[in-house]
């Protein structure tokens, strides 16, 4: 499989001379086409950091990020907004969803933004709702609709382009149990079925448990890794273990 997501010895240092954070150093990894990668550690590990890069809201000190083999670091500004609306997903934990916008037209913003025609665009909805089932929300407006289903909209409005990487940070933060296991379900889906690969951060084991490989970071350096390999619920007790040796209450990791 190819490399969507190669980052190679990735720095960040917020401040200047003499108040100087150094968030990231020294991070490498990659992300194979198709995968579904968790990223885990303590409050101020440097997690939040790392994805704020990787989604280009961000600059590294020094490092590279290539998506898509597109180093991402040298690009323009205009170049960035371009490569974000065309390449990239995003799943955040408030969701940002348009309010005066149905469900339908939500999921379909990616695409009418880019110029794509109707009929196109119809498909694409067609095609999601019958492999997803969320037809029966498609006419609600978000204001309608619960926090799960929410979720499920800008979830699906994130692959409705087909990016070559889909971010989601703390995509369970506002949900209930009931609705978050339904919105990791869903993301199974889109893995599954769109071969969507997902970089997801999350303090959360249980939702951490629905990724195939987790990427543990302490001190703004990765830690270690964990491989799946094993059911979901013996990977849930392999990340709790990595939890406990990381340090700390397990509560404080947000």
């Amino acid at each position: 499989m190819n490399n969507v997501l190669l980052v190679k010895n990735l720095k960040k240092i917020y401040g200047g001379r003499g108040a100087a954070y150094t968030a990231l150093q020294g991070i490498d990894l990659q992300i194979k086409n198709g995968e579904f990668v968790g990223v885990m550690g303590p409050s101020g590990s440097g997690k939040t950091t790392l994805l704020n890069l990787i989604a280009t809201i961000d600059r590294p000190t020094e490092g590279e990020i290539l998506i898509g083999g597109k180093d991402v670091v040298s690009m323009k500004e205009s170049e960035l907004s371009s490569f974000r609306r065309n390449r990239l997903g995003f799943i955040f934990q408030d969701y940002n969803l348009l309010d005066n916008l149905t469900v339908k037209e939500n999921i379909a913003l990616p695409l009418a933004l880019a110029g794509t025609n109707y009929q196109e665009i119809e498909e694409k909805i067609d095609e999601i709702v019958s492999n997803l089932q969320i037809k029966d929300i498609l006419n609600k407006y978000p204001y309608e609709i619960s926090g799960g289903q929410k979720q499920r909209t800008a979830a699906s409005r994130a692959v409705i382009n087909q990016p070559e990487l889909v971010l989601a940070d703390e995509p369970t933060g506002n949900l209930d149990s009931k609705s978050s296991r339904e919105l990791l379900e869903y993301l199974v889906g889109l893995n599954n079925i769109y071969k969507a690969t997902i970089l997801m951060v999350t303090h959360d084991a249980f939702a951490a448990s629905y990724c195939e490989r987790i990427l543990f970071i302490k001190d703004g350096r990765l830690y270690t890794e964990l491989n799946r390999g094993v059911s979901r619920k013996d990977f849930f007790q392999k990340i709790m273990d990595v939890l406990k040796s990381l340090g700390g209450d397990v509560n404080d990791l947000i």
